[in-house]
């Protein structure tokens, strides 16, 4: 049996079933922090009554700088999933389907745009399991992923941009077809 719950400091210290899957970025210490002190609604865990925590979702709320306005590549206020894992022998449970749409919710509630999240291009389950949950690609980040762990690049690895509306979004658009023919480079996304 298990739960969502929100994530507590102390949870940071046992993440090791889910932070060892070679697909799941890693951080320090003071990165999870930060988020947990700023988004901590938008910060939770799959916790299982017999063997801890088995997934987690860490996302924030953000916008480009005014500045960024005029640009093709302006993001306004959005939720932005920063992580979502869970651990190999507790996936195709919903776990992952229930934490997005808790972090969909604190978005939608934010007055947020839209949720979107980047994923490697060569992860095809991931991709697959977002375009399930509605996403959709809305841009292909060249080279985003400085390593290439399928070992077919020596430079790196493309992102997709996924994006999801969310209800503030009625004319859908934060949405593009063919999102993955649309190339930008790393710096126009940051």
């Amino acid at each position: 049996m298990s739960y969502i719950r929100r994530m507590t400091p102390t949870d940071l210290l046992s993440l090791n079933l889910t932070n060892l899957d070679p697909l799941t970025e890693n951080y320090d210490l003071g990165f999870y922090l930060n988020y947990l002190m700023r988004w901590p609604s938008l910060f939770s865990a799959v916790q299982d009554r017999s063997e801890g925590i088995v997934g987690y979702i860490m996302g924030k709320l953000e916008e480009q700088h005014p500045s960024m306005r005029s640009s093709e590549h302006y993001t306004p206020w959005h939720g932005h999933i920063t992580v979502l894992t869970v651990a190999p022998a507790s996936r195709r449970l919903g776990h992952a389907r229930r934490l997005t749409e808790r972090l969909e919710r604190g978005s939608d509630i934010n007055d947020a745009w839209f949720v979107d999240l980047y994923v490697r291009a060569g992860n095809k389950v991931a991709v697959g399991m977002y375009k399930g949950m509605g996403y959709s690609v809305f841009r292909r980040v060249v080279n985003y992923y400085s390593d290439d762990p399928s070992g077919l690049s020596e430079t790196g690895e493309d992102a997709f941009d996924m994006r999801k509306p969310c209800s503030r979004d009625k004319r859908l658009q934060h949405v593009r077809e063919n999102g993955e023919d649309f190339l930008v480079n790393p710096e126009d996304v940051s």
